[in-house]
C-alpha cells in the first residue's frame, strides 16, 4: 500500500515514520520516499484508515487531508517526530 502525506522533510522523518510503523503494524516491510513524500508498507488494504490516522498523529497527513489551523498542527507534530527520530539514530 502506498500513501503520499505531507511533511516528510529528511532521515529523522522517515526514521520515525519506520519505527512507528513498524511497531504498531509489526511489518519490516516499510520504504518511505523522502523526496516524494511516499510511505510504502507491506499491509492490507483493510488497515488504510488506521494507517491515515497514525501518520496523521506523527505530523503526516495524507496529502490534502488537513488544511488550515489542522495543517499547521500536522507540520508542528512533524518538527517533534523529525527531532525525535534524529535523536534515535
Amino acid at each position: 500500500m502506498q500513501i503520499t502525506v505531507d511533511n516528510i522533510k529528511c532521515g529523522g522523518c522517515a526514521g520515525s515514520i519506520t519505527k512507528k510503523l513498524s511497531a504498531i503494524f509489526n511489518t519490516d516491510e516499510i520504504d518511505v520516499n523522502i523526496e516524494q513524500g511516499i510511505v510504502t508498507i507491506d499491509l492490507d488494504d483493510s488497515k488504510k484508515e488506521e494507517l491515515i490516522q497514525v501518520l496523521l498523529d506523527l505530523g503526516y497527513p495524507e496529502t490534502d487531508s488537513v488544511h488550515g489551523f489542522d495543517s499547521a498542527k500536522a507540520k508542528a507534530k512533524s518538527f517533534v517526530s523529525c527531532a525525535i527520530g534524529k535523536m534515535d539514530k
